[in-house]
């Protein structure tokens, strides 16, 4: 079974259950702040796990790539990528822990044939402090589900991860309690971090055991399922969203509670072939291959250059066939970071010359089966990559060359930052030509190198302070207001400049917000007035603010509904009006939150209008 037919076993398994398997979101969100990349499933779902009605009902099921950057420099080892694919379910205040736990079970053995004996979980031992119970309901479901495929599932309260590494596990337990940092899911992370506002609840995380010979016991300590060890390897987890953080940083019960469960597709693959290394896989594993033909090294000595390509190609792949282009900021530095890393290691390799053209038809090979409508620009990748590594290896070649002339006098850690600042020539490699030509280093150059980096970096938080990012921050009330009004003033703009206007991006922040639009001239004293104004006398008709859920042909074509991504749409639509049906004030494509009617915003002011970038304008603005 290759990695293709688990996802599509998967999401045939959701429909049996009744979920509407819904089309994944961009890797690149429109309207959200906390992250570059999309980096879970729950991610894009946030207001309909809030409360709002979904367009396709109560049980939804989806596979979402997904990226986290922030374990870039674990790759390498045998478990983490950058990118990855998530398996999604979710009840909207439908079923439960009973109805999730049996399932997700069956799934893993009775579709995919893992052996149950292999499975291990843990659960929430509860926090006293703000009066969250432990979480018995989901042990005692495991235990009963357990006991119906044969197994005496016995129970353990190991609490931290430090103290499983002490204790480890004995024999028969199979269903482990452990503290927040371990079992409790928000987009903070544990209980003290969770957002003003987010759901937030207990989780049940799902072990594989890959055996007892996989554990380095004198590294990570006792193997256990929080350890950092190799014996076993998450996959899965089923969070019970119970709970939202308040203004006032207490906790309180949702009134409909749902299950969010993320199972990654690369893991429950590797798990299904009994291997820990998930490059080994059918997603991965020919572009490995390959790269051992071409560099002629193998994979078991090569290890972690291999891993590291395959991941950041893969990852490179699927941003630019979602239309990302390589760039010097945000998600585009990101992308250009991928495709430099993969180059290096390919230097590292012995491979020489351009080799894209060869990888990333493979990989392209690998998600064939995945939609035009996800990976919508797919036919330029090969063109769009090539070009970039042609690009860098002529930097490279172009640091060398001043590397040479800095030859005679040897290199301080200055200089060999200014290579990698102004020549994109990395320090990696200028530290690495040295030895190699008998270039003299100055004694403290590490030192040298780091203050001029951490310099730089301090420069670029000053210049990036308030810089735009996209979308809200929170989902608090003073946030809410702002979401409005921010469609309120692009209406207004709409109205009162051009109908041509469209939105470029949004900052909304409990403090204010920030509006992106088209426009190729500055607006005038006059108009910003105007624009003012219009929105005030809309917020003092107390106009409400209304959603449905329409077609998405329908809404677009008849209704003039302003929305960026038609094509990534589903078929089915929330849109949000505000004012008078027929004759709006607004009407967009939105998730939401929102008010309910626009005199809870208060009055609207226009503080400053600015150039954004070339034929963007950006307006900020306050509410009082």
């Amino acid at each position: 079974m290759d990695t293709n037919q688990i996802r599509q076993k998967f999401l045939d398994f959701q429909k049996k259950r009744g979920h509407a398997v819904i089309a994944p979101a961009p890797l690149v969100l429109e309207n959200d702040p906390t992250t570059l990349f999309t980096g879970s499933g729950m991610q894009p779902l946030l207001p309909y796990l809030l409360g709002e009605p979904h367009p396709e009902g109560t049980r939804l099921a989806d596979s979402q790539p997904s990226m986290r950057l922030q374990d870039i420099e674990d790759v390498g080892d045998p478990r983490h990528t950058t990118v990855f694919e998530m398996l999604g379910n979710w009840s909207l205040g439908d079923y439960f822990k009973k109805e999730q736990i049996p399932a997700f079970f069956e799934f893993l053995t009775k579709d995919i044939g893992l052996d149950p004996e292999k499975i291990y979980v843990t659960c929430f031992i509860g926090n006293e402090k703000y009066g969250i119970p432990k979480d018995t309901e989901a042990a005692q479901i495991w235990q009963e589900t357990f006991k119906k495929a044969g197994i005496d599932a016995k129970i353990a309260e190991i609490d931290t991860a430090e103290n499983g590494d002490k204790r480890g596990i004995k024999p028969g337990e199979r269903i482990f309690f452990y503290n927040d940092k371990e079992n409790w899911w928000s987009r903070g992370g544990g209980i003290e971090t969770t957002p003003i506002g987010d759901p937030c609840g207990p989780d049940s995380e799902v072990f594989y055991d890959f055996g007892e010979d996989k554990q380095d016991e004198e590294r990570y300590g006792k193997a256990h399922p929080a350890s950092d060890g190799a014996r076993f390897m998450e996959i899965g987890n089923q969070v019970f969203m119970q709970y939202r953080r308040n203004e006032d940083g207490t906790f309180s019960e949702l009134e409909k509670k749902n299950v969010d469960f993320g199972g990654g597709l690369e893991r429950i693959a590797a798990a299904a072939i009994n291997s820990f290394d998930v490059f080994k896989i059918s997603l991965l594993w020919p572009i490995i291959t390959h790269l051992e033909k071409i560099s002629g090294k193998k994979y078991e000595v090569s290890t972690d250059e291999m891993r590291i390509i395959a991941d950041h190609l893969r990852g490179a792949y699927l941003l630019t066939a979602q239309g990302l282009t390589p760039a010097n900021k945000q998600q585009g530095y990101a992308l250009r970071r991928l495709i430099r890393r993969a180059v290096l290691k390919a230097l590292d390799l012995g491979i020489s010359s351009d080799f894209l053209p060869e990888i990333v038809p493979i990989i392209a090979e690998n998600y064939a089966e995945l939609p035009d409508s996800i990976l919508t620009h797919r036919r330029q990748v090969l063109s769009v990559l090539t070009r970039e590594e042609q690009a860098f290896r002529k930097t490279l070649n172009r640091g060398i060359k001043e590397l040479h002339r800095l030859k005679a006098k040897g290199l301080t850690g200055l200089e060999i930052f200014k290579l990698q600042d102004t020549y994109g020539f990395p320090m990696e490699l200028s530290v690495e030509q040295a030895y190699r030509e008998g270039i003299e280093l100055s004694k403290d150059w590490r030192a040298e190198f780091d203050a001029a980096l951490n310099e730089q970096r301090e420069r670029s938080k000053t210049a990036s302070k308030g810089m735009f990012k996209g979308g809200l921050e929170d989902h608090g009330e003073q946030t809410v207001k702002y979401h409005t009004a921010t469609h309120l003033t692009l209406g207004a703009l709409q109205k009162l400049i051009s109908d041509d206007i469209v939105q470029k991006g949004s900052n909304i922040t409990a403090d204010r917000m920030r509006l992106d639009f088209n426009l190729d001239r500055k607006l005038t004293p006059d108009e910003i007035k105007a624009v003012e104004n219009q929105v005030n006398a809309w917020i003092k008709e107390d106009l409400p603010v209304e959603f449905a859920e329409f077609d998405k042909n329908y809404a677009r074509d008849n209704l003039n509904t302003h929305g960026q991504f038609w094509e990534r749409y589903p078929d089915k639509i929330k849109v949000y009006t505000i004012g008078d049906f027929d004759a709006p004030a607004s009407r967009e494509v939105c998730g939401g939150p929102h008010v309910k009617s626009t005199k809870e915003i208060g009055h609207f002011k226009i503080v400053k209008e600015e150039s954004s970038a070339s034929g963007i304008r950006r307006i900020k603005a306050i509410v009082e």
